[in-house]
């Protein structure tokens, strides 16, 4: 949880295993793309910055947060990969719309990674306002596309060490 003493872009990148060997796949909301799109330009950079080859990411598109689950399980049926990323932000509005969309992509996301046997990343914002979202995609309390990068390469290590 990024707070006034965590910085989501802060890690020691000396614990991060090399991305090398692995595919990653990232399906990224449209909705708020001013935030998805900072989001997604973390995301990459982090794998990238560890080893991940450019050839070895995909990135996918869905219109909403709510879509990302079937997005990451379209991708993820498709492709080889070694962890899948899912990035969206979510804005508090006059309406409990913002809680369904909530639950139902934690809750589906949370799923993915049960049923298959691949890690699901959650990289989504649930945000109270705009400029909260904007200090996490990038602002005062780093990039969550970072931390998400982060860990996709950790998770895909350990399922790989894992299966050795």
């Amino acid at each position: 949880m990024a707070t006034a003493n965590k910085n989501l872009s802060e890690y020691d990148p000396e614990t991060i295993p090399d991305a090398s060997p692995f595919k990653f796949g990232i399906v990224v909301s449209e909705w708020n793309h001013e935030i998805t799109g900072a989001l997604l330009e973390g995301t990459r950079n982090t794998l990238l910055k560890h080893g991940a080859k450019p050839e070895n990411i995909f990135v996918t598109y869905v219109p909403g947060s709510f879509e990302l689950t079937v997005g990451a399980q379209l991708m993820a049926g498709n492709r080889k990969l070694q962890a899948v990323i899912c990035l969206g932000c979510v804005i508090q509005g006059e309406t409990r719309h913002f809680d369904f969309i909530c639950q139902s992509v934690t809750q589906g996301i949370t799923q993915l990674n049960v049923i298959h046997n691949i890690p699901f990343i959650f990289g989504v914002l649930t945000t109270q306002n705009l400029q909260q979202a904007k200090d996490r995609a990038g602002g005062r309390h780093g990039n969550k596309g970072d931390e998400a990068a982060v860990t996709a390469i950790k998770m895909a290590f350990l399922k790989h060490e894992i299966e050795k």
